[in-house]
């Protein structure tokens, strides 16, 4: 099975086609609205859209983890990474 990545590229693509807006207008729109999301994410640790879901900020704390190849134990540094959970209407869609 071919795994094909959805970019942003792709979304300008589609939001040129349904609204008509130019290719390059499209791609400003996205570019902007994901730097948008991230700079909220950034401020305020949290980003809820609804209808679609929450983006959260997570901290992860520092862990010894171990190379699965060579199984030599390793030290994972401490991390902020980003959590998404789907709205209810998501995870409804999903269901059927």
């Amino acid at each position: 099975m071919l795994k094909k990545n959805f970019t942003r590229k792709n979304i300008a693509y589609r939001i040129h086609q349904s609204l008509g807006f130019s290719k390059n207008f499209s791609s400003l729109i996205i570019d902007d609205f994901f730097e948008i999301l991230v700079s909220e994410l950034i401020k305020n640790n949290k980003l809820k859209i609804s209808s679609f879901g929450t983006f959260t900020v997570l901290n992860k704390k520092e862990r010894m983890g171990r190379n699965p190849k060579t199984k030599v134990a390793a030290k994972i540094s401490a991390r902020k990474t980003v959590s998404f959970k789907p709205s209810v209407i998501i995870k409804d869609k999903f269901a059927n």
